[in-house]
């Protein structure tokens, strides 16, 4: 019998590897695909201290090898992309086009960031005292802890590594346990394009050890600022962690997107956009669409044309969406049973159907939600979603904003002129008129409000999340 593979560290730029490990298991196939590494806090600390180390040398690093860095590294990711996307459909169960859809927005991010490593400037403010000046420096902040998820890994993973690296930090990449050989190959790509020995750092533990490695992590003196993107409940966790060491953080959270279909939308539009952003990638996406909020004067037609766009875009013969877990799975019928059972409405699937494997589940549409009902407020991340009727504005934005998430939505509306006033009153960190709620690209930044987290990833401000001013002043 073949030996089992067993995923690496990256630790000082090197791969480690551990005697204690635990199994990776494929959710398409429920078979055991690998091994993995399990850290412990010995390779926490030399994880650490190899960062801290190489931080004396990187942060002197001219912008313009940065950059240089990064164009390799895009390059190799291109070259790599099949054997990449392999990691990603054997460890998360994706399809191949998530998986290339995942490569390819993961290099457009290096390429960007790439041309905005020489955009971080002081400023040379006038000061009281004509005989006196000052200098406004920006400066990395030192070791950064990045912790990414397993649904969108290249896109999360490099976002959460290349902002800090660029601005001149180094970084501990605490990868995901569901997906290591995945976060494994995205480090690998910037070790074969020259990223100097420390820089990047690469750690992942078994489940149960989560809370301590997490604490070890964030209490240690050398990290100085923390990026975390996952659920709301364990991004609690992080902030209180961060909170308690007077930490930096930033947050991206979870989601329960609505996207409003006012009567003058172009439905067939906006039906295809919904099925879209309700269920790509099983509805494992933070922006997924959880609430479709039709007026009543289209309501009819459009779930018509939502329940014809599901059936082509995902019906048979396509195979059943493949979740990360069975847990996921049960998660979603649990909240569709308690809907149903609270007089809720069947407008597409069967929550009952069993499927190949028990991570499989088809689309499923809901309508008569009320407040009572679990899904009304609880984010199902997967591939459900519930259709309400409103008839005001001010009715549609009560409804969007009656929640603690606040990531994105969308509006579907031939009026721009409502669109931009809705866009104004929606309670989101974005809004998009006329597309699904799932849009996220190198060029516009990314985060969210209320309980979806604060800071931003992508452009300028993603950038300038990874550096700390300093003000220096002088006699002439």
């Amino acid at each position: 019998m073949t030996e089992l593979y067993t995923v690496p560290f990256f630790i000082n730029g090197e791969e480690v590897r551990t005697s204690k490990t635990f199994d990776v298991t494929s959710p398409a196939t429920l078979k055991v695909a690998h091994k993995c590494s399990s850290a412990t806090d010995t390779e926490v600390q030399a994880a650490v201290n190899a960062a801290a180390e190489a931080f004396k040398t990187w942060r002197k690093s001219h912008p313009n090898q940065r950059r240089d860095l990064f164009h390799k590294a895009a390059e190799i990711l291109e070259k790599r992309k099949e054997e990449l996307g392999q990691y990603v459909m054997d460890e998360t169960g994706a399809p191949r086009q998530w998986a290339d859809f995942n490569i390819q927005t993961a290099k457009d991010l290096l390429m960007d960031v790439a041309g905005r490593c020489n955009t971080l400037e002081g400023s040379f403010p006038v000061v009281n005292d004509p005989e006196s000046g000052a200098l406004v420096l920006q400066e990395p902040f030192g070791v950064i802890l990045a912790v990414a998820p397993w649904n969108a890994p290249y896109i999360l993973g490099i976002r959460s590594i290349i902002y800090p690296i660029a601005a001149g930090n180094t970084a501990i990449f605490k990868a995901t346990e569901l997906c290591p050989r995945t976060m494994w190959g995205l480090c690998s790509v910037f070790h074969e394009a020259g990223l100097p020995k420390g820089v990047l750092n690469m750690l992942v533990h078994e489940p149960a050890n989560a809370p301590a490695i997490t604490s070890s992590l964030i209490s240690n003196p050398h990290v100085k600022k923390i990026n975390f993107t996952g659920s709301t409940a364990v991004g609690r966790i992080i902030g209180r962690l961060a909170g308690e060491n007077l930490k930096p953080v930033l947050l991206e959270l979870g989601g329960k997107a609505s996207a409003i279909v006012w009567e003058d939308a172009e439905l067939d539009n906006a039906a295809t956009q919904c099925a879209l952003g309700a269920f790509l990638n099983s509805g494992q996406i933070c922006m997924s669409t959880e609430r479709i909020l039709v007026h009543k004067s289209v309501r009819a037609d459009f779930e018509k044309k939502l329940v014809s766009a599901v059936e082509n875009i995902f019906g048979p013969p396509k195979p059943a969406p493949v979740l990360i877990n069975s847990v996921a799975v049960d998660k979603n019928k649990k909240l569709l049973a308690d809907a149903l059972s609270k007089g809720a409405k069947l407008l597409y699937g069967n929550p009952d159907a069993q499927e190949e494997t028990t991570t499989r589940m088809r689309p499923v549409i809901v309508s008569g939600i009320t407040t009572d009902m679990d899904i009304y407020k609880t984010e199902s991340f997967g591939p459900t979603v519930a259709v309400y009727e409103i008839e005001t504005e001010e009715e549609a934005l009560r409804i969007a904003n009656d929640s603690e998430y606040g990531l994105t939505s969308a509006v579907f509306t031939e009026d721009l002129r409502r669109g931009l006033r809705m866009a104004k009153e929606i309670e989101t960190g974005a809004v998009h008129i006329n597309s699904m709620t799932v849009h996220d690209e190198a060029t516009l930044p990314h985060g969210g409000a209320k309980e979806s987290g604060y800071g931003r990833f992508n452009t300028s401000k993603g950038l300038a999340e990874w550096v700390k001013s300093k003000t220096v002043t002088f006699k002439y």
